[in-house]
Formats: C-alpha cells, structure tokens, sequence
C-alpha cells in the first residue's frame, strides 16, 4: 500500500492510488481537526484512511500562500452592525476571550456581540454550531457576515491537485445550503459539509489578484448567513456537519439523513412553454409549500411538472418545516435557435470592424455593451492581449459559419468570406504561423492554430473549395512544428479535420494529420494524469481538451485503448461540475479567473457559467457517441444549455457571470459588460445537438 505521495508522483503511482483509496470503505471514516488554540481557528481537517493525508482546508500561517495569514482561519469572521441611532461598523471575530484546552469550545467578543463555536463529534463527523448573542443593552442589526471556510482549492500542479487539492461546490441554498468538496483526482473520500440549523445565502472570495497567484488560486472562501436582528440577550445560531462521503449520490444520501434537501429538476434552462419536472429528494418534510416566482403551485407529492412561460430568472421556492425554505432556479428562453439568430445577427449588424481605413477590417472585435459600441482595444491601463481581434474572437467566425450550414443566406457567406481573408492575410504568415493582433507580434499561441483551423474547415462544409482545407490542414501542420505533440489545446479538430480531408480527396493530407492526431494521443496516455501546465498551472480547460480529443480519436480510429483513457481520466474531468440546482452552477465547471482577463472590470473570481465549461459538454457528447451512453449526452445538453445564460433576447451576450456576492470586498454578481469570447458557447451548442 502506498505510504507517502510527492509532487513528482507518476500516471502509474497515481493510477494505484485510485485503486487503493476506492477499496476502503468510507462510512468508517473519522474526520479529525488540529485546533489553533490562540486564534480559537481550525488549522487541519483531515479524513481518516486518506492515504495522502490531504489537509481540506489552507494553511492559514503563510506557509502555503504568503498572504493567507491567521485572520483567515477556519472559523474566524466578520460582519457589520448597526445599532439604534448609530452608524454602521465593521466588526471582525479574530482573537478570542476564551478557547477550552481541546479547541472545541471557543468565545468571541465583537462590540456588543458575543459569538459562540462549540465543536464536537457525531459518530465521525464534526459538527460546529456558531452562536451569535447580543450583549448589548439595544437593538443589533447583523449584516454582511462572513464565516471563513479555506478550503485548499488552488492550482501548484497536476500532480499536486489530483492527490492533495479540492474542487469546492458551493450552494448556497438557505436552510438547505452544502457545500460538496470533491478531490480533484476524482477518488475518494470526498468531503461535505451540511448546514443543519441556521442558512446560508451566499459566499464571498477573498485575496483574489494578480499579485496573489495570479489564475492559480481560487481565493479564501468565506460562507454568508442572512442578515438579521437581535433584540437585547437574543441569539442565532448557525450550525454545519462535516464529514466524508464516497461520491454526489452518497454525498446527496448523507444530506437527507441529517435532515437536508436535495432540490433537482430533469433541466435547468428551458423554452418558454416548455414543462419541467422537479424532485424533491426528502425524508419527511412539515408543511410543504411550492411557490414560482412567489405564486403558489400544486404540490401533491416530491415529483411536481410546472410549465415555465416567463422568460428570464425563474425561482422555485420550498417553503417547509415551519420557517425553513430553500430554493431552485430555472432560466427560460424564448427560442433557442431564435437566440442564436439573434446573436449572429448582432454580431453582424455591430461587431464587425467595417472601417476600410482600420487594419483590422473585416475582423470581429469585442462589444461594450455599456457603451453600445465595438471596444478598440485602445483602453490605457487594461489587458489588451485578451481583447484583440484574434485568439478567443475566431469563436464569432465559427458560431457565424456552422450558422450558415443550417441557415443559408448571401449576406452571412459574404462576411464569413470577408473573415476568412482577414484571418488568412492579417492573422496568419505566408507559412501559417497563426498570430493574434495585426500587428504579428507577442501572441503566437498554441491554441491559435486550433480555431483558425476548425474556421477554414468550416469554410470547405460551406464552399466546397479545397482550399479552405488545405489552409485547415496547413495551419495544423504549422501548430505541430512550433508547438509539437504534447500540447493539450482547447477544440482541436479531430473529426472535423479528418473528414473534411477525406470529403476533399486529400488522402496525403487526411494520413499525415491522422499520424499527427495518434502521436498527440499517444502522449495524452502516456501523460496520463500528469497533466503538463499551459496558461494556468491546473485547470479544467486543460482536462476536458484531453479527454475530448481522445474520445474523437477512438471514434475516428476505432482503436480501444484512447476509449480506456478516457474512462480514466473521465472522472478528473467531472471532479470540477457540481450538482447545484441552479442554471449557473448545475454540472458547470469551476472557473475564477477569466472575468479578470476577458472582462470589461477585470474582476477576478469564479464565473458561474463561464463559456469554457461548454468544451466539458463536448468531451461528455462525443463520450456518448463512443459508449452509447444517454447519460452523458443528456449532461451535454444541459451543460451547453445552462451557459445560453450569457446571451440576451437582443443579441447581446456577456463574456462571464461573476458569481460570489463579493470579490475582495467588492459586489459581485453580475454579468460582465464585455461580449468578448463567449459565442465559442452557442458554436458547441450546435455540436452538441448534432446541428
């Protein structure tokens, strides 16, 4: 049995690793905590039995990240307060009055509020209740509180995060919010925590920056209570269970035993008209009501079939056990493929740069939708690379292009022709080195190469000219010289590639880039789970590449062993979805860093949906095609379904949702001003509905 693991730990190593750790048994497993007993803080959590002796939470003495220090342990908090005839302060919890000789009975004094943790065992898990007293003599007012849970969810290394790092889901459901720490090597014990008294609104990311890890680190996780009022010697009391859990369905079990409700609907962004079904995972629940949208709805059992005709938000509300409630929300639009016609229109008719005088003609720029003009990217003091007119922005060209297979007309092919010029004479060298500004300098990207080329085949299914498939296979070629096989980019054209050759009768052609093709997935195997850095050290956009280009590959081929590794880092890939019910979260990928690079506020936190969890849909629906699996097409659809989030009825789109309620301190929630790259979404919509 593997006693020790290190950041240099091989595919094969971490392959026996899964093994071992599935083989034990989870129920029998004990949560154990090292106290901090002079910050009253929690400095370890452990799982009995974890081989790797993974500790969940950070190091909070600046050992692990330099600016993560003491204020932020486990436990710790803060909140503002008003009292009668006062202004608002902000308080914070940090030293405490009174910490018991084990750590699990600690006081805190804040103004005129005393707060309480008391931590003890039930069984194995670890139960913290946080009690909140008004002392003083008037009226408190307690809002904007913030309870530190530092989960270790950040990015050294491959083979650091698929042994010792966590993927964090977060809902914050009221009376029934968890969150559900899943190990980002996919094996178990996983972690959950389930709020049993009290509720949760929201959560808020702290040390977030350029200078604090830049894309490696997700940021200090704190979880909000609602605000409430205490009158003179009243209490609240928040109260959590902690403990492990050997996957979603045993996590899910485990929620309704002590008491939670696991809220699910069959889909979670639908058209207007269109009938969804809800279940209501329960044990026995007091009283229940349904409200949408605040109006009442039948409910004669835990299944409930409610038709959804008012676009926009839509929210479930579950109103139970004499007080409790917690909440569901649905996204309806009006038509999909209304939607896309709506936002390629856009596209057209606003983001192409038209100036004749303007290098960059023919190009499609980034929008402002609060200005309502196309962004020049001529802003002092911003990130010009990730709002050029090239890189992630080919994305509008493809949407544009797969639009006009399903829907002819002169004036789309006109532009996509225009496009197809600028890309090829502006972007490109006589040898296809593939640049993305103008001006052919600095931004020489790998994943250039694959969005140029999926465009020029694109452009074969629409002209018939080879041509555009000799520019397709030539930019690949130019790709694999500068960057060679081991280079896990974001939408290579496998299928795509191959048969626009083989429709083209370039057979050379079609046998050389297939050689290409299985030499790069002769790599992706033997890597394994040792995923190599690009960008970001860890991420799921170089994940779900993997397991994409592999299935494609065994589609193509036939040949077995790209199907087994898939299945194998298949649940790598899934580690970064949640269940949450929610159109922003549900099977969406964790990503934090994009609103910074792409957006209009350059905020940096999690986006919930950014567009990029559309490649994990891809890697499920081509799975689908390998297996003959429905439960994987099924989560595709809803994947790429949930980020149609992003684009407005009037064509508008959002390049990301910042989702916290805070970042730093500042108000999040909202949808970022740029249409910067986003339309990539709509383009693997089409893929996967087979369109």
């Amino acid at each position: 049995m593997i006693k020790y693991f290190t950041c240099k730990i091989m595919a094969a190593s971490i392959s026996l690793l899964l093994c071992t750790c599935i083989s034990i048994p989870v129920s029998a497993r004990q949560i154990a905590i090292k106290p901090n007993l002079r910050t009253g803080a929690i400095d370890e959590l452990t799982v009995g039995g974890d081989e790797s002796g993974m500790n969940w939470i950070l190091k909070t003495d600046g050992s692990q990240y330099p600016w993560v220090k003491e204020k932020y342990g486990w436990g710790l908090g803060y909140f503002q307060l008003k009292m009668k005839n006062e202004e608002l302060k902000d308080y914070a919890w940090e030293t405490p009055a009174k910490v018991s000789a084990d750590g699990k009975n600690i006081v805190y004094q804040a103004g005129d509020i005393r707060i309480n943790i008391d931590r003890h065992y039930a069984g194995n898990d670890w139960v913290e209740n946080y009690t909140f007293t008004n002392t003083g003599k008037e009226t408190a007012e307690l809002s904007g509180t913030g309870i530190y849970t530092p989960f270790n969810d950040n990015y050294p290394d491959a083979a650091t995060c698929i042994n010792s790092r966590t993927n964090v889901h977060i809902w914050e459901g009221g009376n029934a919010a968890y969150v559900n720490c899943l190990r980002m090597g996919g094996y178990v014990p996983h972690l959950g925590l389930a709020v049993t008294e009290g509720a949760i609104k929201s959560y808020e990311i702290h040390e977030r920056g350029i200078n604090r890890a830049n894309s490696q680190f997700r940021g200090v996780i704190a979880l909000n209570p609602p605000a409430f009022t205490l009158k003179k010697g009243e209490k609240y009391i928040l109260s959590w269970r902690i403990f492990s859990h050997n996957g979603n369905e045993d996590f899910e079990n485990k929620l309704m035993k002590y008491g939670g409700v696991v809220a699910k609907s069959d889909k979670y962004t639908v058209e207007k008209g269109d009938t969804v079904t809800l279940f209501l995972l329960v044990g026995k629940l007091k009283k229940p009501k349904l409200h949408l949208n605040g109006n009442e709805i039948p409910m004669t059992g835990n299944t409930v079939e409610t038709v959804i005709s008012t676009l926009g938000k839509n929210r479930f509300e579950l109103l139970y056990n004499d007080g409790k409630k917690t909440h569901l929300d649905i996204l309806c639009v009006s038509n999909i493929d209304d939607l896309i016609a709506k936002r390629v229109d856009f596209i057209l008719k606003n983001q192409r740069m038209n100036d004749t005088n303007d290098e960059r003609f023919g190009a499609f720029m980034v929008y402002d939708n609060e200005l309502n003009k196309i962004y020049l990217n001529d802003t002092p003091n911003c990130n010009p690379v990730d709002r050029d007119e090239g890189a992630e922005r080919i994305g509008m060209g493809v949407l544009l292009a797969k639009q006009y297979l399903l829907h002819p007309n002169p004036e789309l092919k006109s532009s996509l022709l225009r496009y197809a010029k600028f890309l090829r004479e502006k972007l490109q060298t006589a040898d296809y080195v593939t640049y993305s500004s103008v001006d052919k300098k600095g931004r020489n990207r790998g994943y250039n190469y694959m969005w140029a080329a999926k465009f020029y085949f694109e452009m074969y299914k629409i002209t018939g000219d080879r041509q555009f498939a000799t520019d397709g296979y030539e930019t690949l070629q130019a790709m694999y010289r500068q960057f060679g096989y081991g280079f896990y980019a974001i939408h290579i054209p496998v299928r795509l590639g191959l048969q626009t050759l083989r429709a083209a009768g370039m057979t050379a052609e079609y046998e050389d880039l297939k050689n290409d093709f299985l030499q790069t997935g002769n790599i992706f195997i033997k890597n394994g789970l040792n995923y190599p850095k690009h960008e970001v050290n860890y991420e799921q956009s170089i994940v779900a590449p993997a397991v994409s280009f592999l299935a494609q590959l065994y589609l193509e081929t036939g040949i077995r062993k790209y199907l087994d590794e898939v299945r194998r880092q298949l649940p790598v890939l899934e580690s970064f979805n949640g269940r949450q019910p929610s159109y922003h979260l549900n099977d969406i990928a964790i990503r934090h860093w994009d609103g910074y690079w792409f957006g209009k506020r350059e905020m940096f936190g999690d986006t919930f949906p950014h567009y990029w969890s559309v490649i994990t849909g891809e890697a499920f629906h081509y799975y689908a095609l390998c297996t003959d699996d429905s439960t994987y097409q099924r989560r595709a659809e809803n994947i790429v379904r949930n980020n149609l989030c992003l684009f407005s009825e009037n064509g508008k789109a959002s390049c990301a949702y910042l989702y916290p309620s805070k970042v730093n301190g500042i108000k999040a929630q909202f949808y970022d001003e740029y249409a910067n790259d986003q339309d990539w979404a709509l383009a693997s919509y089409l893929i996967v509905n087979s369109k």
